[in-house]
């Protein structure tokens, strides 16, 4: 059995596995067909508003919901080619759930930088809940 690892390591390896992207990034992606996908949990989005077009699920759903091959899978859910940019509020979770849909065998999964607050901060469209 390998020695225990905390929670900074883990996040340092998983994020070595995919190259992540900033907001202006996560921005021209979505432009460019890339799915965002929103896991902050609803009172997050209630007090900071929405990225419009982004695709909320919670976070204890995201693997089903995008699981291309699920039989919960959101109709955005077309293949495993699909790029997709998770979001959470600071850009923590996102990574751990990035590295989740990449063993789904979401190749193209990221997450973005600095979460909802880097897109907010970088003056992107946001409305309200």
């Amino acid at each position: 059995m390998s020695a225990p690892i905390g929670i900074d390591e883990l996040l340092e390896r998983v994020r070595a596995g995919y190259t992540r992207v900033d907001a202006r990034e996560a921005y021209a992606a979505s432009r460019a067909g890339a799915l965002l996908v929103d896991i902050r949990y609803q009172a997050l989005r209630e007090r900071d508003g929405l990225i419009p077009g982004a695709l909320v699920v919670e976070r204890n759903e995201l693997e089903w919901r995008l699981d291309p091959q699920g039989s919960h899978r959101a109709a955005q859910a077309t293949g495993h080619d699909l790029q997709v940019v998770v979001i959470c509020n600071e850009g923590y979770a996102s990574s751990l759930a990035a590295a989740s849909l990449h063993a789904l065998g979401l190749h193209r999964a990221t997450d973005l930088t600095g979460g909802f607050q880097a897109w907010k901060s970088a003056g992107l469209p946001v409305t309200p809940a």
